[in-house]
């Protein structure tokens, strides 16, 4: 079902060539969306709602729920537990990402500090497409929650009537969103990036979507509506390292848990060193297929996908590093001892007992992670991306004497008399000071 390579008989143009990803032509995509984004900027509730009813097929009364306002929803009680574990799990690990105030006197009378203040609305995209994901809901309000923004917008598509996903409001509740926009889509994004009659305008956009909204919010991003988004984002991707004693059915399994995501899904499987029973793996992808139901979007996202053969370790973790995978499973004997040798990846799980599924829901670590191989310049989702950080400096009238004439050379050799002049008076004032009876 998946094709195969043997890393020792590629040359370097083979082997970049296992770096790409299915390509997605954005060129058409963008033509599709751009008419979108700019009814909702003009338009507003009332585009929304249009482009609710036509792709959703969802008749709205109206676009925004005020949270505050909203009962708590009534969940199973096995379901409810599920949640909440994930929940103190997620915020214990974010809130231990508080890093404490950095603060500096370079010479004396030279204090400089760095200061941490959260960004005050962000939107929150959740899918709700093929799979309801309020596991996602949690992902990205929590840490919002523990960053102190004040107004927290979360997106997802409506159900049939109308009403979101009561598990997504759970979640929503629990970790201080603000408002729900009862919208998917390019809509959903245009509407945060922009503002309507009913959906605060945010400054910064969080959140997975296909690709219609990976567009939308490449498209805001660029525009006038001064918003930024978390990280360029493509289809779901796992890779995993398989050596002779990984279990073909935990190995199977794992592909199949990143494949079912969606047929643009791509999995990678590198197989380490000697003695990998590669059939007993197929044999079980093949089996465990059979009872997916989500089978046909895993199939159609392996065929795609494909084998790597590896000499030994080494040779794995280098290909890993240049793939550079959205989740990464290391699923080899003393896994521990090869982290430190992992480069680029969005999230490490390591070990024979550490299936992916564990971080997308409740281990802790956020499940919202660069794709696309651009994990080897960006990170996941983190209590940072909702602050912002401001640098600060204060000068006593000592601390001005020793620096600023080392600032009036350096202005003086860019020929910035004005920014010379600033430092020179206050030095002559301070000189006046001082001779003054």
């Amino acid at each position: 079902m998946m094709k195969s390579h043997r890393l020792s008989e590629l040359n370097g143009d083979e082997v970049r060539s296992l770096m790409a990803r299915p390509r997605i032509d954005f060129s058409s995509v963008f033509a599709l969306v751009n008419p979108i984004v700019d009814q909702v900027h003009k338009r507003g509730d009332a585009a929304v709602k249009q482009y609710t009813s036509k792709f959703d097929k969802v008749e709205l009364d109206n676009t925004v729920e005020i949270v505050s306002n909203l009962p708590e929803p009534q969940l199973d009680a096995r379901v409810k537990e599920a949640f909440d574990v994930a929940y103190s799990n997620i915020y214990a690990f974010h809130a231990a990402q508080r890093t404490p105030e950095s603060h500096v006197e370079n010479m004396k009378g030279v204090q400089c500090k760095r200061v941490a203040r959260s960004i005050n609305s962000v939107g929150l995209y959740v899918p709700g497409g093929t799979a309801v994901l309020p596991s996602t809901a949690l992902m990205l309000s929590v840490p919002a929650q523990i960053a102190g923004c004040k107004t927290i917008v979360l997106a997802t598509p409506p159900a049939q009537d109308g009403t979101i996903c009561k598990e997504v409001m759970y979640c929503a509740m629990k970790a201080g969103v603000t408002h729900i926009l009862k919208a998917g889509g390019a809509q959903a994004i245009s509407a945060m990036a922009w503002g309507t009659e009913t959906c605060p305008k945010v400054e910064k956009i969080f959140g997975p979507g296909n690709q219609y909204v990976t567009a939308a919010k490449m498209i805001v991003q660029n525009s006038e509506a001064m918003v930024a988004i978390d990280m360029p984002a493509g289809p779901s991707e796992v890779l995993v390292i398989a050596d002779k004693h990984a279990s073909p059915r935990h190995v199977a399994a794992d592909l199949l848990s990143q494949a079912e995501h969606g047929p643009d899904s791509q999995v990678v499987l590198v197989i380490a060193g000697e003695g990998v029973d590669v059939n007993a793996i197929e044999e079980e992808l093949s089996k465990q297929l059979q009872s997916l139901p989500r089978g046909e979007f895993a199939a159609k996202a392996l065929s795609h996908s494909f084998i790597v053969y590896a000499r030994d370790m080494h040779e794995s973790i280098n290909f890993s590093n240049l793939y550079a995978p959205e989740h990464l499973i290391v699923n080899v004997k003393d896994a521990e001892k090869w982290e430190g040798f992992i480069e680029n990846a969005g999230s490490v799980f390591l070990g024979p007992w550490t299936p992916e599924s564990v971080g997308d829901y409740a281990s802790g670590t956020n499940h919202v992670l660069p794709t696309y191989g651009y994990a080897r310049m960006y990170g996941g989702v983190s209590l940072d991306s909702f602050l912002k950080y401001m640098t600060v400096q204060s000068l006593t009238e000592e601390g001005l004497r020793k620096l600023g004439p080392y600032v009036a050379t350096m202005a003086e050799v860019e020929g910035l008399d004005a920014h010379k002049r600033a430092v020179t008076l206050r030095l002559e004032d301070i000189e006046g000071k001082q001779v003054s009876p």
